[in-house]
């Protein structure tokens, strides 16, 4: 792989995961459009973050039999009109069903990571996995500060219909997304059983998806509740600054490939443990200075830093177990993953509300914890420390 073509496809996945993350920064105003309460805006990002895991369940499977490359244009177009669904939801209830189909067709990335960590070397593949989760990262940062800006200058509405202009510039970059050699027919339900075997038979597989799992529940936990915390006192802040916040992503983002790299060095284990626990620690430094723009600042990036950690411990060893069936890997995975995601938006909203910033570090910390204390499952396996050595 050359470096040019990993950055290009980085780019895609920093433009495709984009679509799940410009309603953070706006949920308060898109709640009040219609009346609803901080809690009630919340749906908007529960209901993305469980249709982008039923995207993840339905459509990622696919890419053992089809080129990825096809896929993810499909997806992209189905995102684009999905988007501009949102943009001009009439209802409460129509964003609502519209945002379930963002999520459901944003899952493009996932079709990119697994076609290019397939071409990668074995020693290698933790750096490359970590420049693409770097480009996830980008996107992440560049939907909740663009979406801040436009949202309190042009209105939320825009900022949707931006988005699905966007989409369509990424058809075009999609051109590039490398073919897969040797990919073999498989029939959907051939495909939807072995999800199944893959999860009764490969325990790291179990391990990894219910980290997976833990870890962005807890970072989903603060991401979700973030902007109507900030609106409150002692802070007061509209969209636009809340979306400044998302700034605190560029550090992770020049991180991530030597994330990636000491991942090979040290094992995929030891890097989702290392995660958990500076996840802990991030909430820890909330629970304390959460009333203190720098503590909150130091609290965001420790837990940006840890998410990615435990993302590229998990992804690097999943890819290692059976190559044949990496989409299907990829599928159970961000499908825990996200389940996870919106489990914690839930969680964290319903902590936020009656406790405050106190009530949300004591979710996300609890959620930290679970996730070392099951990844130390993963050492005490035989099995698993052999599958866990670096390459």
């Amino acid at each position: 792989m050359s470096r040019s073509l990993v950055l290009l496809m980085a780019l895609s996945c920093a433009l495709a995961v984009s679509a799940i993350y410009y309603q953070q920064p706006l949920l308060p105003q898109i709640a009040s459009t219609w009346g609803v309460t901080s809690t009630g805006g919340n749906v908007i990002a529960v209901l993305t973050q469980i249709g982008y895991a039923t995207g993840l369940l339905l459509f990622i499977p696919l890419a053992d039999g089809i080129q990825p490359r096809k896929l993810a244009k499909f997806a992209i177009s189905g995102n684009a009109v999905a988007l501009l669904a949102c943009a001009m939801a009439p209802t409460f209830l129509m964003m609502a069903a519209s945002s379930f189909f963002v999520g459901a067709t944003a899952v493009t990335a996932q079709f990119i990571i697994p076609a290019v960590a397939s071409h990668a070397v074995p020693e290698s593949r933790g750096r490359v996995v970590g420049v693409l989760l770097g480009g996830l990262s980008s996107g992440v940062l560049l939907a909740r500060t663009m979406s801040g800006f436009v949202g309190a200058h042009f209105g939320w509405r825009a900022m949707f219909v931006a988005a699905s202009g966007v989409d369509l510039a990424l058809i075009v970059i999609l051109g590039k997304l490398p073919s897969l050699p040797g990919l073999k027919t498989i029939h959907y339900r051939t495909l939807m059983r072995s999800l199944v075997v893959l999860v009764r038979e490969e325990r790291l597989l179990r391990i990894s998806a219910a980290t997976g799992f833990l870890m962005f529940a807890a970072f989903s936990a603060l991401w979700t509740t973030l902007a109507a915390l900030l609106a409150r006192p002692p802070y007061g802040f509209g969209a636009a600054t809340v979306g400044t916040f998302g700034l605190v992503g560029v550090i992770g983002l020049v991180m991530s490939p030597y994330i990636g790299s000491l991942v090979d060095r040290i094992g995929h284990h030891f890097a989702v443990a290392a995660g958990a626990i500076i996840n802990l620690l991030a909430f820890a430094v909330l629970a304390i200075g959460a009333t203190r723009l720098g503590w909150l600042v130091v609290g965001l990036v420790l837990l940006d830093l840890g998410n990615r950690a435990g993302f590229v411990g998990n992804q690097t060893r999943l890819y290692a177990l059976r190559p044949e069936a990496r989409g299907r890997l990829n599928t159970v995975y961000m499908v825990s993953y996200f389940l996870g995601g919106a489990i914690g938006s839930a969680l964290g909203g319903y902590g936020a509300t009656r406790y405050g910033w106190v009530g949300l570090a004591v979710v996300g910390a609890g959620l930290s914890l679970a996730a070392l204390a099951l990844n130390a499952l993963a050492y005490t396996s035989t099995n698993a420390t052999l599958a866990d050595k670096p390459a």
